[in-house]
């Protein structure tokens, strides 16, 4: 294999020389070879010269010159001899070509070919003196210049085969024999349990790559242990790491969305609601096993009513495992926190959707009191000094800097839950070195994609003067060090609104009853909340195209897009659904007909068996964010289809491009080109479906939202390990210099 490595390239450079070389060499052979039979001509000529003479004064019979050019012509290069006197021809050798006349006046060499085809070159000699002009010509065969010439590129290319393949050959004994010590020298270093450098001879080209592989290794069995990443990771296999990695821990979570609602119905009666949410189910186990604190805005409208003196209460209440603390808000405090700088101003910033963020000094004063209010929570509840804080999203980017002023010992973990943008669109915000700052008082700042940790670092380093490691992916501040982390999110394995779901054909007929639709109807699925990065009206356009260009699916296709409604006091909201509407109104009334409808729009909030029903009954689902930190409905569709069909069409702007690779992979602002995939799409063979479908499974199952928790708690035992190993250097030194300053005392 390593021979042909060397061979292929060496053949091609062979054959581009050859092309450039030939036209070259041929003009020098050429010009070679006629030089050498000019000067032959001029030997013959001088030999016979006095006989020529001899016949021009009359003196030689015309035989005695035929027979003497008759030997002339037996030399191999040379076809003819005679004799031309003004213009006419005199004796000549048998072998003259009578279809060649005497060569013009006044010329010493030219060209021309004999009847066969053979090139001939005539050398004309001027003969005696006087008035009568006459002149000796040989002519010469050329064909012998081809033959010769074929045989010296052969030559000359063997050489050059021979050659370069002894080079190629002795290249790759000495890299083999090279190779061979440095792997044994690898093999040990990478087989020493202790990692310590073994042997002094070390190539240096090597030590990169030891320090790479080393530091690599070394994190692997200080974050994993025994025990690999890719096992079957559940809500058990959490609790077994937490003992193992965590002992005894104490961990906060803080988060704006609360994993218990108390709501008070119309009748008066209190029902506690449990919002579908990927976070909750990842990060409850947690918060259970360990007895912990989740620190939650408190907004349900019996919420008040549930809690104790210390606006706790332990959930879940029919085995109360952990407590909820809820921090309250007033109303202004929350218009200009949450709806205001939240989602009125880093939402759109972070997205880049083309939607103008807003930045009001009011909503940042209250972001701040907000963020303050929380910190104070996490210290209040707060039991040691050097808790575990999972702070979530984008809403508390101060919070980080607040805790670790009044608890430095704390490890805190920011994850970020939307996409980070470039520098130059971060710039945009007014108050960007203090979010900044306030995220880097967290010992971790994780996000979705390697991408968006990129556009962090990028920011970091042009707005703040701090020591960045790209190498790392750490960030220096002052005396702190901010580890910055891709923490691809994902959902349960299986998902709860699976439990108990029909099969796939079951679901489908389920979904042609309720809604009316024809028997073989095509179904493609969108399921979003009303948001203008989810990228809906774009989806949209893309089934009026396909309809236009394929009368045949008029009357079978069927898009249902089920979108509840959120932030309606946004006008950028409300304009999105008022936008959507007018659409699929457009598009039903070109294409509709008698019961049938295009393209259902089913605006209300939906159960997660509704969801999972429809993802079973699809076709094709379509995600097409406009820009999304993950997006959790293309790894839920996946999830859903267990019987292995169906497609999935993907925008690459959304965060799950990067892990759903066998997806129909699209640009959401090409219209055209997403019609093209959802024509695909309806037209994918069973076989390839499933071979997608598979894979796709398999890295959802086995990147799951319990192997996301289990990465982020992995890197918090990490550096909780080398915080208590810090801190015995630190002692040990310190007692160091006191023994030394008790010894120099008399």
């Amino acid at each position: 294999m390593l021979i042909a490595r060397f061979l292929l390239p060496l053949l091609l450079s062979l054959a581009v020389l050859t092309a450039i070389a030939t036209p070259l060499a041929e003009n020098l052979l050429a010009n070679w070879f006629r030089r050498d039979v000019s000067a032959r001509a001029e030997v013959i000529f001088r030999a016979v010269e006095a006989r020529l003479d001899e016949h021009l004064q009359g003196g030689a019979r015309a035989a005695e010159l035929k027979k003497l050019f008759n030997k002339i012509a037996r030399d191999d290069h040379v076809a003819a001899a005679g004799i031309c006197t003004d213009g006419k021809p005199g004796p000549r050798s048998d072998l003259w070509p009578p279809s060649l006349p005497c060569p013009p006046s006044g010329v010493a060499r030219y060209r021309s070919k004999a009847e066969d085809g053979r090139p001939l070159l005539f050398s004309i000699f001027p003969v005696g003196a006087g008035q009568i002009k006459s002149g000796f010509i040989l002519v010469h065969d050329l064909s012998f210049f081809r033959h010769r010439a074929m045989m010296t590129w052969l030559y000359v290319i063997v050489f050059m085969v021979l050659v370069s393949l002894t080079v190629v050959l002795v290249t790759v004994l000495t890299i083999r024999l090279t190779m061979r010590d440095w792997l044994r020298r690898l093999r040990g270093l990478f087989n020493d349990p202790d990692l310590r450098v073994i042997g002094k001879n070390l190539p240096r080209e090597l030590l990169p790559v030891i320090r790479d592989v080393r530091q690599l290794m070394r994190e692997t069995r200080l974050v994993a242990g025994p025990e690999s990443l890719r096992i079957n990771w559940a809500p058990q296999s959490l609790k077994k790491l937490l003992e193992n990695e965590l002992p005894g821990q104490e961990i906060i979570v803080v988060s704006n969305r609360e994993p218990y609602i108390h709501h008070r119905e119309e009748d008066g009666r209190v029902v506690l609601q449990r919002p579908a949410s990927g976070l909750v189910t990842a990060l409850e186990p947690i918060t259970r096993a360990c007895g912990g604190v989740w620190i939650a805005h408190g907004h349900g409208n019996a919420d008040a009513d549930a809690v104790d003196e210390h606006d706790n209460v332990s959930v879940p209440p029919e085995n109360p495992e952990y407590t909820l603390h809820r921090v309250w808000l007033t109303p202004e405090e929350e218009e200009g926190y949450y709806y205001g700088l939240a989602n009125d101003g880093l939402w759109p910033l972070c997205h880049i959707a083309f939607v103008r963020p807003n930045f009001r000094e009011s909503d940042w004063e209250a972001y701040k009191t907000v963020n303050r209010k929380f910190a104070n929570a996490v210290v209040k509840m707060a039991r040691t000094a050097n808790p575990l804080v999972l702070v979530q999203d984008y809403h508390f980017a101060l919070l980080p800097r607040y805790v670790r002023d009044k608890l430095p010992d704390a490890t805190i973990i920011t994850f970020w839950h939307i996409p980070w943008p470039n520098a130059e669109v971060f710039s945009i915000c007014p108050w960007r070195e203090e979010i900044l700052k306030g995220l880097l008082g967290s010992s971790v700042v994780g996000f979705h994609t390697r991408f968006h940790c990129n556009n962090f670092l990028d920011s970091t380093d042009r707005f703040l003067e701090s020591n960045i490691s790209r190498d790392q992916s750490s960030i220096k501040l002052g005396g702190d060090e901010t580890l910055v982390r891709s923490y691809p999110i994902s959902i349960a394995w299986p998902p709860e609104g699976t439990v108990g779901l029909p099969d796939a054909g079951t679901c489908r007929e389920a979904v042609i009853r309720r809604h009316n639709l024809p028997k073989d109807a095509l179904i493609g699925v969108g399921v979003e909340r009303f948001d203008y990065t989810k990228g809906i009206v774009d989806r949209l356009q893309a089934v009026r195209d396909v309809l236009r260009q394929r009368p045949d699916l008029r009357g079978r296709l069927v898009f249902i897009q089920a979108a509840a409604p959120t932030r309606s006091r946004l006008p950028a909201y409300q304009q999105i659904q008022d936008e959507c509407a007018a659409l699929v109104e457009d598009v039903n009334r070109e294409f509709g007909r008698g019961d049938y409808k295009p393209i259902l729009l089913l605006v209300r909030h939906h159960m997660p068996s509704e969801v999972f029903e429809m993802f079973r009954a699809a076709d094709f689902c379509i995600v097409s964010s406009l820009h999304d930190g993950m997006n959790l409905v293309a790894k839920e569709f996946v999830a859903a289809r267990e019987d292995e069909k169906g497609v999935l069409i993907l925008s690459t702007f959304a965060g799950a491009s990067k892990e759903l690779m066998d997806a129909l992979l699209v640009n959401p602002y090409d219209i055209a080109g997403t019609a093209e995939a959802m024509q695909r799409a309806l037209a994918m063979p069973e076989p390839e479906q499933q071979e997608r479908m598979r894979l796709m499974r398999e890295m959802v199952r086995d990147n799951n939202i319990y192997y996301w928790a289990a990465r982020i708690l992995l890197d918090a035992g990490l550096l909780r390990k080398r915080g208590r190993i810090e801190r015995l250097l630190t002692e040990q030194r310190l007692e160091a210099a006191e023994d030394a300053d008790e010894a120099l005392q008399p």
